[in-house]
This record gives C-alpha cells, structure tokens and sequence, in this order.
C-alpha cells in the first residue's frame, strides 16, 4: 500500500520538474522503508549537502502520514543514486567509533551537534549494544548525541 501511494507521489514529482526518473525500487529494513530512485539528474534532485532530498523525504513522509491516519507506517527513508545510504553508513561509522571509545575510556562521549533525523539514527544503530546507552542532550541547533557506558557486570 505505501510503497504503490510513495511510487505515484515520486513520478508525480519528477513528472513536474525537468528530471528524468530512471528507476524507482524498495525494501524493508530494520522497520524502515528505503524507497531507491536513481535518476541521471541526481545532483538537482539531492541539492547542496543533501538539502533538497531531506525536503523531499519529508515531503513525502508528510503526505503519507496524512493520507493514513488511523495507523502509524513505517519511517520511509528515499535514496536518490545512494546518496542517503552512503551518509547513513557514514553515521553508523561514526556510532560505532563513538561507542568503543566510550566502551575504552569508560565516560560519555558527545557527537558533534545534528539534525533529529541523524540523531535518531544513531539512537537506532546504538539500541541493542548491552553496555552502551545514547541520549540526546541540549537544544535547538545545539543538541547532540551522548554515547554512555554502562557497565554491565554491576
């Protein structure tokens, strides 16, 4: 159901812009519904730093919410020729790296500040590790993730 109503919202878009939409493809992952488009016309589709592909990922995510209210779907995440899925790896690196540091040195480490969408992923990444803990500490532009060791032989 999603997946039909996000590939006519897609077309639809391209459809009304001077790009060209070479494939729309999707799968499920971890509660996630990736929606992979790729298109030769990418860098106007993704923008500068990616600012247009979040507008559209939450575009889309908007209009879905709307049009189905009386249940909660998936988080849908779209991907224009890999883009989304490379800094995704990037911020699962960089949780990765945060949390044996923090698992080494035994104290809190604080990620540089970011968006909620790229907190939430570590906040993802990070959920399942028995001796590591992630809160969002701070406000505004300022709010970032902290990575915090538990120790699990108390």
């Amino acid at each position: 159901m999603y997946k039909d109503k996000i590939k006519e919202i897609v077309e639809q878009i391209f459809k009304h812009t001077s790009c060209t939409l070479s494939k729309c493809e999707f799968n499920e992952e971890n509660g996630m519904l990736w929606c992979a488009i790729e298109t030769p016309d990418s860098s106007y589709m993704i923008g500068r730093e990616g600012e247009t592909l979040k507008s559209l990922n939450h575009l889309i995510q908007k209009i879905i919410e709307k049009e189905n209210t009386e249940e909660k779907g998936p988080s849908i995440f779209i991907d224009i020729n890999g883009y989304q899925k490379k800094h995704f790896d990037n911020l699962k690196n960089i949780a990765h790296m945060m949390a044996e540091r923090a698992r080494y040195f035994k104290s809190n480490i604080e990620i540089d500040p970011m968006p909620a969408y790229e907190r939430r992923i570590i906040h993802m990444f990070l959920e399942g590790v028995k001796d590591i803990k992630t809160e969002s500490e701070g406000y505004g532009p300022t709010r970032r993730v902290v990575i915090k060791y538990v120790d699990s032989s108390i």
